[in-house]
């Protein structure tokens, strides 16, 4: 009776055990099979954070930031006002014409001079001559406070310097022909007078890269060889001024001493040696004067 008391004992413990070894398998199946769903179920993209998040690109955001930064050049620079925003360039560029007045006898076919660019927009073009004064604070205060000008350089007075207006070129800045040697046009043959423009452009391609379609004649003078050679040289528009800057002042053409849509602004690179003040100086004053009018200061080759 012990014996098969203890023999029967065993019997039920070994069922026991089986059932729970079967229970331990299927328990395991089962988590085999929710792994291997959870597996093939697709996965959903990370949020975008860390790096990534930052690369994203807030237009308002980034818009304020430039105001602000705008701000803060308008007080570093001593700026009565922030300039006024240009706006976007014209798609459609209005015919740009001989004013009345400046043509020569026969002017058909060659380049058009002008004093202002005709146009609605409330925006007026600043336009630096020469090239004498190299003052670093000048470009730095343009880049900063987004003021978009156009050089016109004489070689004569470039050339020792080409570094500084290659890195002006660099912030935007166009670079345009005022001649070799800055002559008298008018007084010289057609032949010198194309050595003095088709030179200069041939220096301003060798050092800045690109051949310029503008050209403002020294003095604002010229005849009909003047505009034969520019034409002949690759010139397409001759920019004069309609108003001229200065530390302490400006200059205007018309009668009423202000300035119009589209008006040209002329100034030069000069400094204390023949102003009385700074390129710094100038801007202030023309900055002043053009944003208290109600204008913005645009990019003259946008409009031509």
């Amino acid at each position: 009776m012990q014996l098969v008391g203890k023999a029967e004992h065993n019997a039920r413990r070994g069922r026991r055990l089986g059932l729970a070894a079967l229970a331990a398998l299927l328990v395991a199946g089962l988590g085999t099979a929710c792994s291997s769903e959870e597996a093939a179920k697709p996965q959903k993209p990370a949020k975008a954070g860390g790096a990534a998040g930052a690369a994203v690109v807030n237009p308002a955001a980034q818009r304020k930031a430039a105001q602000q930064a705008l701000v803060a050049a308008t007080k570093k620079w001593g700026l009565a006002k922030v300039p006024l925003a240009a706006p976007p360039a014209p798609k459609e560029k209005e015919e740009i014409t001989t004013r009345d007045g400046f043509e020569v006898e026969d002017h058909e076919g060659l380049p058009p001079v002008f004093t202002t660019v005709p146009t609605e927009d409330k925006v007026v073009f600043l336009t630096i001559d020469d090239g004498a004064e190299k003052d670093p604070q000048f470009v730095r205060m343009m880049q900063e406070l987004k003021i978009p000008y156009t050089a016109f350089l004489s070689d004569y007075l470039v050339r020792d310097n080409y570094k500084y207006f290659k890195d002006m070129q660099a912030t935007g800045v166009r670079i345009n022909n005022h001649t070799l040697n800055h002559r008298y046009m008018p007084g010289l043959s057609y032949e010198k007078q194309r050595q003095e423009i088709c030179g200069q452009q041939d220096t301003i391609q060798r050092q800045f890269g690109k051949r310029p379609t503008l050209f403002r004649p020294p003095y604002g003078n010229y005849n009909e060889d003047t505009l034969k050679a520019a034409k002949s040289c690759g010139i397409k528009h001759v920019p004069i001024w309609n108003a001229e800057a200065y530390p302490d002042r400006m200059e205007y053409r018309e009668w009423d001493r202000d300035l119009h849509p589209g008006d040209i602004i002329l100034t030069h690179f000069r400094g204390r040696e023949d102003w009385k003040g700074t390129m710094p100086d100038m801007i202030r004053q023309v900055m002043k004067t053009v944003t208290d009018k109600g204008y913005a200061v645009a990019r003259l080759e946008d409009y031509l």
